[in-house]
């Protein structure tokens, strides 16, 4: 059966390129950042991998830690980073698990036979503290990921778990949220004392200090 947001993501022990983990305890009390990629040694892959760790300091405050997959060796993965940090000038320093035998892949569904039977695809997967999935996207191999929006979207779940709003289309850190319908006017009074704009009873906007 294929995953779904909300769905416990599945745990696994697997070698890494900084080591053996075991996914669930490795993750800890952060979020995790989960993506894949077809191979070592391609060009897509290598931007990504290389923008993940350029944002370093970006995913660190969030309290995300990122963690990629290929279907190649650790070995591999080690000479791979080398060329990744020489070609995108930087340093990366998370672990990249090696799923020679497409395990950890079909698990979380990454294999798509119209595409490759051998080669993860770009999924994306953001998993929260309780180890839970609350996002899923999945990108073509010939498209390179947006990290603006990967970071936006981390963003609006933690700003949504921390006030109990939801966010409108574009919403971006300091834009309006939107009062959930399941919150009545009296409930809003208390949770939102500042005060709303209500354009439809179900559609009501309010702005909230960031975390």
């Amino acid at each position: 059966m294929s995953l779904r947001i909300g769905d416990l993501a599945p745990d696994f022990s697997v070698d890494t390129s900084t080591g053996p983990i075991s996914f669930h305890d490795w993750a800890g009390a952060s979020w995790v950042f989960f993506f894949s990629h077809p191979a070592d040694f391609t060009p897509v892959c290598t931007t990504e991998m290389g923008r993940t760790a350029q944002l370093s300091a970006e995913f660190e405050k969030r309290n995300v830690k990122p963690l990629g997959l290929s279907t190649d060796s650790v070995a591999e993965h080690v000479k791979w980073i080398g060329d990744v940090n020489d070609t995108q000038n930087t340093d990366l320093q998370f672990p990249i698990i090696a799923d020679a035998d497409h395990k950890i892949a079909a698990a979380y569904d990454m294999l798509h036979p119209n595409e490759s039977d051998t080669a993860a695809v770009r999924s994306v997967f953001i998993i929260d503290p309780q180890k839970k999935i609350r996002l899923m996207m999945t990108y073509p191999m010939s498209v390179g990921r947006n990290f603006d929006e990967i970071l936006r979207v981390i963003d609006a779940l933690q700003t949504g778990d921390a006030h109990g709003v939801a966010t409108p289309a574009d919403w971006t850190p300091g834009g309006r949220v939107i009062i959930p319908p399941s919150v009545s006017n009296e409930q809003a009074k208390e949770s939102f004392p500042q005060g709303w704009e209500e354009v439809r009873p179900y559609l009501r906007f309010t702005e909230i200090g960031q975390s």
